[in-house]
């Protein structure tokens, strides 16, 4: 353990931070490395926890990598987290398995485990690695993890279980050298639509600046708590939508779908999902990169002729309002959408520490 008494973490594929800043959010915890091949990413990351060393550039650079390894060591990192892609894991890849150059960067993860030998380490990733091929690549998994020593327990957690107001399932490895810490339970409360976003419900398309003054009060504790202090409200800016798509948003009334729109305007699109209303007393489903297009899926507001704009999306993602993303709008999206819900982050890293908490005392 660190001469600290904390967990000090090595951020992998780190995006935009989700995961760190989720984890921030029990003083116990801190990320010291961070590494992402993103450059508008890690700009997001650095500017919003500017006590982390965030390293931009390719895990499989053998510089970069051992300036990561080296870092890492220097900082007395005892944790390392984060969810290597993982394109290989389908039917067709099973005669590789972790050989697979898809899966190449699993395999830098798991790699840069072995150098650093931590008390923990987390992998997220998606739900389907865990049921695969009749659950091979999930055995493979396992069988790395255990010859590498460490304890595992693993599942698929859904966001929303967590004060996320999304459904987000994720498969989680909870992986830790001197004992087995089990995934964490769910906390019984549901927040909605409404409790996230209401209070933002007054841009129409095309309106909004990156910065501006909040205009209605909140409205829930959900959206007192992602306030905070905060005296700015960034990132609150509608997209400017075509006439065609406006026509068309225009025809479908609060919290419905595509199911109102004439045939011959309903695109090619196979999905039912798209073009759909989010609705304000239900969660929303899983936000993508791509929220900020009302053909992409159910992202378009539950009453305004608009997409979600970036700060209703983070909000849907529990990023708490004093966390600004950074980039042009495409960066931006992508960053939201990849993101790990900073909530389901501290929940999981409040498991850790309820597990290991006597071991520093």
């Amino acid at each position: 353990m660190s001469k600290e008494h904390e967990f000090v973490i090595l951020d992998l594929f780190c995006g935009a931070g989700g995961f760190s800043y989720g984890m921030h959010k029990n003083k116990n915890f801190r990320t010291a490395v961070a590494l992402d091949f993103n450059v508008a990413a890690t700009n997001t990351f650095k500017l919003n926890m500017p006590d982390t060393d965030v390293i931009t550039g390719d895990i499989t650079d053998s510089e970069i990598r051992k300036n990561v390894i080296k870092k890492s060591k220097a900082a007395g990192v005892n944790m390392i987290i984060g969810g290597p892609p993982c394109q290989g894991f389908a039917m067709k890849g099973k005669k590789l398995g972790l050989k697979d150059k898809r899966n190449f960067l699993f395999l830098e993860y798991l790699k840069i485990v072995e150098a650093l030998k931590p008390e923990v380490f987390v992998i997220e990733n998606v739900k389907r690695i865990l049921t695969t091929a009749d659950g091979w690549f999930r055995n493979e998994i396992l069988n790395y993890i255990n010859n590498l020593g460490y304890n595992v327990s693993y599942g698929i957690l859904n966001a929303k279980d967590y004060c996320v107001p999304q459904s987000r399932e994720r498969a989680i490895f909870l992986c830790s050298k001197s004992k087995k810490v089990s995934l964490p339970h769910g906390y019984g409360t549901i927040v909605t639509t409404r409790d996230a976003i209401s209070d933002l419900a007054y841009l129409e398309s095309g309106e909004g600046e990156d910065e501006s003054a909040y205009l209605i009060e909140p409205q829930s504790e959900y959206q007192k708590d992602m306030r905070q202090s905060c005296q700015v409200l960034y990132n609150h800016k509608a997209t400017n939508h075509s006439k065609a798509a406006l026509k068309k948003l225009m025809m479908i009334p609060p919290e419905k779908g595509k199911e109102y729109l004439p045939e011959e305007l309903r695109g090619r699109q196979q999905y039912n999902t798209t073009w759909c209303r989010l609705i304000w007393d239900e969660i929303s489903p899983t936000i993508d990169t791509r929220f900020d297009t009302p053909s992409n899926g159910t992202n378009s507001h539950p009453a305004l002729h608009r997409s979600i704009t970036a700060r209703e999306a983070a909000r849907l993602q529990s990023f708490d309002d004093k966390f600004v993303f950074y980039g042009n709008k495409s960066a931006i999206c992508s960053q939201i959408g990849n993101a790990v819900p900073p909530n389901l982050g501290k929940a999981i890293a409040d498991q850790i520490w309820n597990e290991f908490e006597n071991n520093f005392n």
